[in-house]
């Protein structure tokens, strides 16, 4: 498929996660085993997903990046099983090397969550495969999951700083109609960055590429308010990654009505229904 056909407007896409590792943040390494990588993505398809996002190595803060032998042989084996059940995968990886060989085993696209910044050969390669690539708001992998983010103005940083990374891949030769934009959410920012560039996501917008929203179980969603007597007197901790699905298809929802091309969810089921109702409120007016 075309990078112009893949990224054709339409109703907002679900990009369902496929974490081939033994650290993931969202998963614990559930679907580490080959087999069950494979499984759980036709599941996630079967579920609704319309694009699989196929990642062998953790950005969890602290994790220990895998070799390049070890990414390709997590990730390369489930891309070419799922490309060959005729379904759009993408591989997530910061390595061009992993991207090339991914893309030869069937995958579509590229999502990048350093934007091209962790491989000085990702750029020039993006540009001669042509497909389309994500690329996203970064500052570098975190080690310490405590150290606090520095911004004056979230919003517009990270427009800019995205900016700045489209400059640098258009004068590659990546083609604009290549890219999709990624604003990085719970990269380099905490519970209030990341709920005022929720807020914002129309900013992002106006930058004039499709858009990839990514708060999937994220850490800002594991405490929301909670209501006693019918008011909203403190936050309540939601500790497991698994129970933010709710609060995931919530972000997934106001996503799609900011006009996001795509959300990325761990639980395909949740944000699918969510995003149903907000097609049929949308069909009815």
């Amino acid at each position: 498929m075309s990078a112009l056909a893949l990224l054709a407007p339409g109703p907002t896409r679900i990009m369902g996660v496929v974490n081939v590792t033994p650290d993931s943040f969202s998963d614990g390494g559930q679907w580490f085993d080959r087999g069950a990588a494979i499984a759980r993505g036709r599941e996630l398809a079967a579920a609704g997903a319309d694009i699989l996002d196929v990642g062998g190595e953790s950005t969890r803060p602290g994790s220990a990046r895998p070799t390049t032998e070890e990414e390709l042989e997590r990730t390369v084996p489930v891309v070419a099983a799922l490309a060959a059940d005729g379904l759009t995968v993408s591989i997530d990886t910061m390595r061009s090397a992993t991207a090339r060989a991914c893309l030869d085993a069937g995958a579509a696209m590229i999502n990048d969550v350093s934007g091209g910044l962790a491989d000085p050969q990702m750029p020039g390669f993006v540009a001669s495969v042509g497909v389309p690539y994500v690329t996203m708001h970064w500052r570098g992998l975190l080690t310490n999951p405590d150290e606090e983010p520095d911004y004056d103005d979230v919003t517009n940083e990270v427009c800019r700083e995205l900016t700045e990374r489209v400059d640098v891949l258009l004068a590659a030769g990546v083609r604009a109609e290549q890219l999709l934009l990624d604003p990085g959410f719970g990269f380099s920012k905490n519970a209030d960055h990341n709920w005022e560039l929720l807020a914002d996501l129309s900013e992002v917008m106006s930058l004039g590429y499709p858009v990839i929203v990514g708060t999937s179980r994220k850490r800002f969603l594991g405490r929301l308010p909670a209501r006693t007597g019918g008011q909203l007197d403190h936050e309540a901790p939601v500790s497991a990654a698994f129970d933010r699905d709710h609060a995931t298809a919530a972000t997934s929802l106001l996503a799609a009505q900011a006009g996001a091309w795509a959300v990325r969810v761990h639980d395909v089921r949740s944000t699918r229904e969510a995003l149903a109702v907000w097609e049929m409120v949308s069909r009815a007016r």
